[in-house]
């Protein structure tokens, strides 16, 4: 299984990216793994919160292939503990899935197509991070659950 994470707009802190990619380096070793970033949304001051999350809601879509497994980081999905996110990986590998694509909205969340091309939700916390924040958060926990599938000493339980 591959996975991909779809993220919107680059970051402007430097010491975030380092981190993130870190864990993208690390998360290599053990899966197939790619961080798509999507460009900011240009004019954005002359869109309604509406017209922007449709326009980056086609962007993700866009780079979906015909048989990936779209996987919201929403605030309203499913909580897991990091073993519990562990076997959920584990499972989405048993199905024999080719490539499981995590994506982080921007700033106003998912579009109505986005939503309705989703074949799940994932929340990381009931708190608010900034999108920055959420990328490395994401990547790092992706990493700990295949340390956890593996027995390494990443994740102490």
């Amino acid at each position: 299984m591959n996975i991909k994470l779809i993220v919107i707009g680059k970051t402007d802190n430097c010491e975030m990216e380092t981190l993130t990619q870190k864990y993208v380096s690390r998360l290599k070793h053990y899966v197939g793994f790619e961080l798509i970033t999507i460009p900011d949304i240009k004019n954005v001051k002359n869109l309604s919160e509406n017209q922007q999350k449709e326009k980056e809601g086609q962007e993700i879509l866009k780079r979906l292939g015909p048989s990936d497994a779209l996987v919201l980081l929403d605030e309203k999905g499913k909580e897991f503990d990091s073993v519990g996110f562990s076997d959920y990986l584990q499972k989405k590998m048993n199905s024999g899935l080719k490539t499981l694509v995590f994506a982080i909205g921007g700033p106003y969340g998912f579009s109505k197509d986005v939503y309705a091309e989703c074949q799940g939700k994932v929340s990381l916390s009931k708190m608010t991070f900034s999108h920055q924040m959420v990328r490395l958060f994401a990547v790092e926990q992706i990493y700990r659950g295949f340390t956890i599938l593996r027995n390494e000493p990443y994740h102490h339980r």
